[in-house]
């Protein structure tokens, strides 16, 4: 089995009194699309910035490609878009691309001709003689990306990539991050938006308040946290209103007349829902045992407190 691209081993970063990150472990495994996933400031971007080498933690550590060398030092293996986006606004984007190619090491003549094919991917080649402060937001957001992705990177370390994107470049970004997930690069990706991750990765770590709420493959995840959310749609009636309201069976009903989701009460099964339902003569038209999302997962387990950190450091 092939090392993991990035181990972070018990992780801890305090800024005077307030610890952005706690005790913090997760394994991105070769190949993966791997989310970070939190609300603002949780700790996110703290994490980014110590596998990065941009800063250090105060205890634990970070191992990328199962050897030894810092993210400095491995930079030329790592694509790194950050949060805080930033061109040089003054340049041509095409030159700007060659530049920030060839620091990588890329070859002037392979850099041009690889951010001419990046630029006709992503819809920007007849702005390639353009300055970059002539380009809107998101063309600039996607200049970037290519300077991130220019050199070939094995692992791709993106920061809410998808911020102030609109939904058409949104999909353009995500079937770009697919493709390369697809042609073995490992991609590490932050995000407060659950939706979005639910979409793209295969193993998760969400956190809060800088500590783990939960991690591993999404699929486990899922399964660890699944089974007790219901949807039912049904005949408005009083004995439908009877069932939702028997705190034996259900724990919490969100009815929205149409149709209600459904919390198991503890101990309570899907077969036991149902079969009073029927008992009770009412006339139901769809009844699901439904996968939680994320979203629900993250909210569940962290509770709403949680989404309103007090201090955003990361």
């Amino acid at each position: 089995m092939p090392a993991p691209v990035v181990e972070v081993q018990g992780v801890t970063k305090q800024y005077g009194d307030f610890t952005a990150v706690k005790d913090l472990s997760l394994t991105v495994p070769q190949g993966a699309v791997y989310g970070l996933l939190g609300p603002n400031g949780a700790g996110k971007t703290t994490t980014i910035r110590m596998i990065m080498s941009i800063i250090y933690p105060d205890r634990g550590k970070v191992v990328l490609f199962g050897g030894h060398g810092s993210g400095k030092d491995l930079s030329h293996r790592i694509g790194y878009l950050p949060e805080e986006r930033g061109l040089y606004k003054k340049m041509k984007v095409l030159d700007l691309l060659i530049f920030l190619a060839e620091i990588k090491g890329v070859p002037r003549a392979t850099a041009r001709a690889k951010a001419r094919e990046w630029l006709e991917r992503l819809g920007l080649a007849e702005w390639s003689l353009r300055k970059a402060d002539d380009l809107s937001k998101g063309m600039q957001q996607k200049v970037q990306f290519i300077s991130t992705v220019l050199h070939g990177p094995e692992l791709l370390i993106l920061d809410e990539p998808f911020s102030g994107l609109d939904p058409v470049n949104v999909q353009v970004m995500k079937d770009t991050v697919v493709e390369m997930s697809r042609k073995g690069t490992t991609i590490l990706f932050s995000t407060h938006i659950m939706e979005q991750a639910e979409k793209l990765c295969d193993a998760i770590c969400i956190i809060a308040r800088g500590a783990t709420v939960v991690d591993g493959p999404l699929a486990d995840v899922k399964r660890r946290h699944g089974g007790s959310h219901l949807v039912v749609a049904a005949e408005r009636s009083p004995a439908l209103d009877a069932v939702l309201g028997d705190r034996h069976l259900v724990s919490r009903a969100d009815n929205y007349g149409n149709y209600a989701e459904l919390e198991l009460a503890h101990g309570a099964t899907a077969q036991q829902v149902l079969e009073s339902l029927v008992r009770n003569g009412v006339m139901v038209n769809r009844f699901e045992i439904a996968e939680p999302t994320l979203h629900k997962i993250f909210i569940d387990l962290a509770g709403p407190a949680a989404a309103a950190p007090e201090v955003a450091h990361a």
